[in-house]
């Protein structure tokens, strides 16, 4: 009964999975699109729970669908993007973009047809990593690796991640004409010369002030 229970699950996370994945380029809205992949990764981390990768379904939950994929969507629905534009240039791109298609469609079905499973595979796939002795799971055996012994490469990992976001960022960010800013340091560096100018009123003009404020 347990048998065929994943089985029914894996054939509906798998449909669910093609079906999304093939919505997320058929789309005509991007933000369709976006909400399609946020499906997909969903179903696709049913997929690592039933495969025994725990793991790797929560961090495709947690950063893929909860930092990605809604930063791409806020991204979409920001940008002025003119698809009219962008759909000029189809039909004269199409050619080159079917024979890239061809090529990735043969090289899948030749990946596929010489694809073998090891026999001692399967019950290889929920087992954790050999370097805890099998002590604990997979979660806990992949933090023991990934922390000690591979550190140094994951926090350099990081600080490639937050340049490329800074950059993203600094690349991304257009000031308009004509839209007034604080500038922080020029407000700060003011002086009381800079800032007030005393004029001297003449006797009888009481509608100039005493005194007045430089913007």
């Amino acid at each position: 009964m347990t048998l065929a229970l994943s089985e029914l699950f894996f054939w509906l996370f798998s449909l669910i999975l093609i079906a999304s994945a093939v919505m997320v380029i058929w789309a005509k809205n991007p933000v369709h699109s976006v909400l399609f992949l946020i499906l997909a990764f969903f179903n696709a981390a049913g997929l690592f729970v039933l495969a025994g990768a725990e793991f790797l379904a929560m961090l495709l939950i947690i950063v893929y669908v909860g930092a990605v994929a809604v930063l791409f969507l806020f991204v979409v629905m920001m940008l002025d993007v003119d698809f009219a534009e962008l759909k000029a240039g189809f039909m004269k791109n199409a050619p080159l973009g079917l024979l890239v298609g061809v090529i990735l469609v043969a090289e899948l079905i030749g990946f596929v047809s010489s694809w073998v499973i090891t026999p001692g595979m399967v019950s290889r796939i929920a087992s954790p990593s050999p370097v805890t002795g099998g002590a604990v799971n997979n979660t806990q055996a992949l933090g023991a690796v990934l922390y000690t012994k591979y550190v140094y490469f994951f926090e350099a990992s990081g600080i490639i991640l937050l340049i490329a976001m800074i950059g993203a960022i600094v690349l991304t960010l257009r000031h308009k004409p004509g839209v007034r800013r604080q500038d922080i340091g020029a407000q700060v560096a003011r002086t009381p010369a800079t800032a007030v100018e005393m004029v001297k009123v003449k006797s009888g003009e009481s509608s100039v002030p005493a005194a007045k404020e430089k913007v």
